[in-house]
Formats: C-alpha cells, structure tokens, sequence
C-alpha cells in the first residue's frame, strides 16, 4: 500500500501534461484525451510528457488524490458506471476487492496482455487475475522493506551513523527499539526515534507469513499471534516515548520530514520519492539501510483499464508502456520505485544504482536482493481497509485515548464488522 498524497481535484492535475476538462473523451483539436487516475507519486511526470510528444494524437492529464480517497472514488465510479480515469491506479491492498468484479475492467489478456505476461514477477501477475482468469491489471511497482534514517540526527544521540553498522543495531524488531531507547537518551530536542507507530506496524504485518486474511478469504488477523506480538511491541515503544505519534500521509507528517522531527521511517522503495518530495534541503542528511527482520514488503501497485472509458485501446497501449521494463527502470532510477519485472534485478544499470539524495546508499543492490528474497503475503479483499483501522487503532494509543489492550480490541470487532 502506497499512501502517499494529499487530494487534489479535477482543477488542480499534480502533473498535467495538458489541461481540459476532467471526463471529456476528445480534447481540443481532435485529440484522443486520456485520463489516468493515481495516488502519490508514481514517478510518472516525465513519462507521460514523452507519450503525449511522440503520440501527438492524444493528450493525457493524471488526477492524484489520497491513498483511502483514491480507492473509495473508484469504486463509486465503478458502481455508478460513470466518471472513472481512462487508467486507474490500484494498490495491492485493494486488488482483491476490485478483481472481484473483471467485468468492470478490461481483460487486458484480450488486449495482448497474455503475450507480456513474463514481463513482471509471477506472483505479481498472478495477485491481479480475478478466478476466471481475467487480467484486470499491469503491475507497476513493488514495495519491500528498507530503513531510512537520518545519518546526523543518530550521531548527535551518539549512535553510529554508517549504514552497515545502523544496520548492526538492529537484527530484530526488538533491538530497534532497544537502540531506540539508547538513541532517545540523548536525543536532540524535540526528536523522536521514530515517525509513528502505524509505519512501524505495517512493516511488521509486511513481513508476517500470514496476514489480515487466510488463502479462503476469511479475515484472521484477530488470531494472528505474529501481528499481535508486533501490535504489543510497537505500543511498548510508543509507551516509551519513541514515537512522534504523525500518522503517515497526513500534512503533519509532512510536516515532520520537513522539519526532522524523527530520526527513523520504514522504507519501502516508494517512501524515497515521498522523502525527497518532503524534505528537499535534508539532500545527504537522510541513508538507507536494511530492515529488522529481513525482507517484507508493504505497497506496490497495477494500472487497470475500466470497461467505462471511451478509449480502451489506447488506455491499454498507454498502460503497457507505462509499465514496460524500460519505463520501470526510469521510474526506478528517478523516484525510487521499485521495479516488478525480474530481467531488471540483474541490469547493472539498476543493481549499480546509488541514489544521491540519501548519501549515494547502494539502493539498487539493497532493493534487488531484497525483491529476489521476497515471499508474497497473500491480500484479501479489504487488505488496504484493514490497513487504515490498524492504523487508526495504533494512533487512538498514541493520543491516550485507549489503551493497547482496549483499542486492539476494537480494532478487532470493528474490522469483523
């Protein structure tokens, strides 16, 4: 699951490679418009300026809301069979729910897509085929599992600051917050070790071999002792004081990169790009380095094609290169996301890549190997929904509503509703 912006309106495109209005099929002067609806940063800017130039009969805009925005405004616009983007985005959290109905979208293996299909990582193509066989999506990204952190606030707190030795601190999630309680011993003032307790959680769910749901279906998370053990830890570290309690996505989290008010954030691939947008001046002050653990994943996404749009085709030519191991690797090298095709884990280009941003860490390799290495978690229909409850549940401990014990309780009957 990808969180990662703020809403914007039909008025107001993140990256408008033309403006007109939102809906229309056909823009001015008889172009073909395409609309493509996303959530964050997708790293698309640039991509979609160079489609529309050696395609100079369509014109594109992208609209960008929330994460939770995004996909609820979908699925009116499926129901309503009206005003969905000619592509829209759909995170890993949400597949389940939405290819439970392919006839809302175009089967893209009609559409030439069973000839691409080695392009991505099998379980990638596979999580986005409804029971009948029907491709709804062409995968983007993949999320796994990193830490950022930054390098001058853990030596201020007397904590070594290379990568590798970071990395030393912390084998579990127990010696995270063992060295997150070393760290807030001298912590520069008004700094937590790390964002919030959410973002710490998802990690750990990430890297559960079972998560919110069983391979039938049914939601089990209530039982499930893995996250319960990482629900118990987080609260412990919350209760001692190392969290900024910021709810990731949100403009106070925001905020908190801008202003360095933690010295920690989970990492997958995509939250450098969030990073970098956040935090333009923290260039070099900010590292990457393996999670505690080993391994996980949290995020990664699919274009999909609804059955509504009035230029099918050309979405779905527009959704294959989007997702092309060429465009995946620029994505990469650009803003951090991490490619779901394989033949790429092995491109010099991209293993060898060290992003500048955050003190040239050799994220190439470290996300490669640890895509290589992952195990796919199964997602059931309301994974991304389940997502934000836990959150919600993490965050009324973090402002001393409830306590773990109360709001873990909720959490669970309100999910089983």
């Amino acid at each position: 699951m990808r969180p990662k912006a703020l809403a914007i309106g039909c008025a107001a495109l993140a990256t408008a490679v033309v403006l007109s209005g939102c809906g229309s099929e056909t823009a001015s002067g008889g172009k073909t418009k395409l609309t493509i609806g996303l959530f964050g940063n997708f790293g698309y800017a640039e991509l979609l300026k160079e489609y529309a130039s050696t395609h100079p009969d369509i014109e594109i805009t992208d609209r960008t809301a929330s994460y939770s925005d995004h996909h609820k405004n979908l699925a009116a616009h499926l129901a309503t069979n009206n005003g969905a983007a000619d592509i829209e985005a759909v995170d890993t959290g949400y597949i389940n729910q939405f290819k439970a109905t392919p006839d809302k979208f175009v089967d893209l293996n009609t559409k030439g897509g069973d000839q691409l299909k080695d392009r991505w990582l099998g379980w990638k193509w596979e999580a986005s085929l409804s029971k009948e066989g029907k491709q709804i999506g062409y995968g983007t990204d993949i999320g796994g599992l990193a830490i950022c952190y930054r390098r001058d606030l853990l030596e201020k707190a007397g904590l070594p600051a290379d990568r590798d030795q970071v990395a030393a601190l912390w084998p579990t999630w127990q010696d995270f917050m063992a060295a997150g309680k070393r760290f807030q011993a001298n912590a520069p003032e008004g700094v937590k070790w790390f964002d919030g307790g959410p973002t710490v959680l998802n990690a750990i769910v990430g890297q559960a071999s079972v998560g919110y749901y069983d391979r039938s279906d049914k939601i089990v998370v209530g039982d499930n002792e893995e996250i319960k053990a990482g629900w118990d830890l987080v609260v412990d570290g919350v209760q001692a004081g190392l969290s900024a309690k910021l709810l990731y996505s949100t403009p106070v989290w925001n905020t908190g990169f801008k202003q360095g008010q933690f010295a920690t954030v989970t990492c997958p691939a995509w939250q450098m790009a969030k990073i970098k947008d956040q935090a333009p001046d923290a260039a070099g002050k900010w590292d990457v380095t393996s999670v505690p653990g080993g391994g996980g994943n949290w995020g990664g996404s699919y274009l999909t094609v609804p059955k509504q749009g009035k230029n099918v085709d050309k979405a779905v030519e527009l959704a294959a290169w989007l997702t092309a191991p060429e465009q995946q690797a620029r994505v990469f090298t650009t803003s951090g996301l991490l490619p779901s095709t394989p033949k790429l884990y092995d491109d010099p280009a991209i293993v060898g890549y060290k992003n500048p941003f955050f003190n040239d860490a050799p994220v190439g390799k470290l996300f490669t190997d640890a895509a290589k290495k992952l195990q796919p978690q199964y997602q059931g229909p309301k994974a991304g929904d389940i997502q934000t409850a836990i959150g919600n549940a993490m965050q009324r401990v973090e402002q001393g509503k409830q306590n773990g014990e109360d709001s873990w309780r909720q959490f669970v009957a309100d999910v089983q509703k």
